[in-house]
């Protein structure tokens, strides 16, 4: 049997975070972009679980935690910074924000998304993004990009239940 996604195993989380901020840093080093302190700590915040997060709950973390008053622009602003430089994917059908654990490489986004605790976890086939590419060119569709997202229950969840 196949191992499930880190996102559903248990982990030291705090290692997906400094991996992810270590990550960016150094995407944004080599493409000479600045991650701004805000811009940082965003992603931060979007890496704090693997549950998408809206741009409203990262407003009120910054007031909350950080003292910040922060303006929602500002704060999409830096999701726009983000999801420009793929260090984050949109989940749209939830309108929220999850880390990118394949920033290194442009990719589409393809994601279990569990109904029961709302964890995201990314996947990365080539094969699902190449089928959805066949797909659209034999109906005479030019895809731009590609979101998939699944809806269902991860591993913890299943075993809860």
């Amino acid at each position: 049997m196949t191992q499930p996604p880190l996102a559903s195993r248990p982990h030291d989380h705090s290692r997906c975070v400094s991996h992810a901020l270590a990550e960016a840093e150094s995407i944004c080093t080599r493409q000479g972009l600045r991650l701004t302190a805000l811009r940082k700590r965003v992603l931060e915040l979007v890496w704090q679980s693997h549950k998408p997060l809206g741009a409203y709950d990262i407003l009120a973390v910054l007031s909350e935690q950080d003292g910040r008053r922060a303006a929602p622009p500002t704060v999409y602003r830096a999701l726009d910074f983000l999801l420009d430089n793929g260090l984050v994917h949109r989940i749209a059908s939830l309108n929220a924000f999850v880390g990118c654990s394949h920033p290194a490489h442009a990719h589409q986004g393809q994601f279990l998304i569990c109904r029961s605790c709302h964890a995201a976890i990314e996947l990365e086939h080539a094969a699902i993004s190449a089928a959805i590419v066949s797909g659209a060119q034999s109906v005479g569709f030019v895809v731009e990009g590609q979101t998939v997202e699944v809806l269902g229950l991860c591993a913890g969840c299943q075993e809860a239940a």
